[in-house]
């Protein structure tokens, strides 16, 4: 068999120790998992900001605000997560109203609070699975370096059968070795970019959220008084 033959990826990958190919194995499997995880939220992310986008059309076009809480309860499957954070403030702010007796500050508190509350289970909806990918990019390049420590170790400890040693005997066994180095940085380079992608996505959409909550906690202060 001549070298281009014992150099071959699938060869090497073939001939690797049981460590060496074990390690193979899992981030292959962590390196499709990213990519699964990097397209749906990739999808979910453009999703919200499209959402959002046409829901402050509609919340700034001067409609009225009980048409468009009865919209948000109606269509309550499809809509985004500003919207979701509209309905919560307003369900409360309406609930709250009608009763006699109360401050106003308490009315508009209450409906802070709860468009905070909805704030938050949005945003960990849309952060879900971020932290997955954080690990990948940092953990990758490490799982790979191990395989590749643990390959060149069994490298070496077969040249000790070896009367002399020559780099025909000790190449095959370090490209095994390097082969999941590679891996890991396969894996780690797309999560680390997806992830700082992301990452700066959701917090434009956060400020953007907290943004409304203010403004509509301002435009329902006007109304109590």
């Amino acid at each position: 068999m001549n070298v281009s033959q014992d150099l071959s990826i699938l060869h090497l990958i073939l001939n690797a120790s049981a460590v060496v190919q074990a390690v193979m194995l899992l981030l292959a499997g962590v390196s499709f998992m990213s990519w699964y995880y990097i397209f749906r939220k990739w999808f979910t992310v453009k999703d919200a900001r499209a959402q959002t986008e046409q829901f402050e059309r509609d919340f700034w076009s001067g409609g009225d605000l009980n048409s468009l809480y009865q919209s948000a309860i109606n269509d309550r499957h499809s809509t985004g997560s500003m919207e979701r954070i509209f309905e919560a403030g307003f369900r409360e702010f309406t609930k709250l109203r009608s009763q006699k007796n109360l401050d106003p500050k308490d009315v508009i508190d209450g409906s802070r609070r709860a468009m905070r509350a909805t704030y938050q289970r949005e945003m960990d909806s849309i952060d879900s699975h971020l932290a997955f990918l954080a690990s990948v990019g940092s953990v990758s390049p490490y799982v790979g370096l191990f395989g590749t420590v643990w390959g060149i170790m069994h490298s070496f400890r077969g040249l000790s059968n070896v009367g002399q040693a020559t780099l025909a005997a000790v190449a095959p066994g370090i490209a095994e070795a390097l082969v999941a180095t590679a891996i890991g940085l396969f894996a780690a380079i797309p999560a680390v970019v997806a992830y700082n992608r992301f990452a700066h996505e959701i917090d434009r959409l956060s400020s953007r959220f907290e943004s409304f909550m203010e403004e509509f906690s301002n435009i329902l202060q006007r109304q109590m008084r």
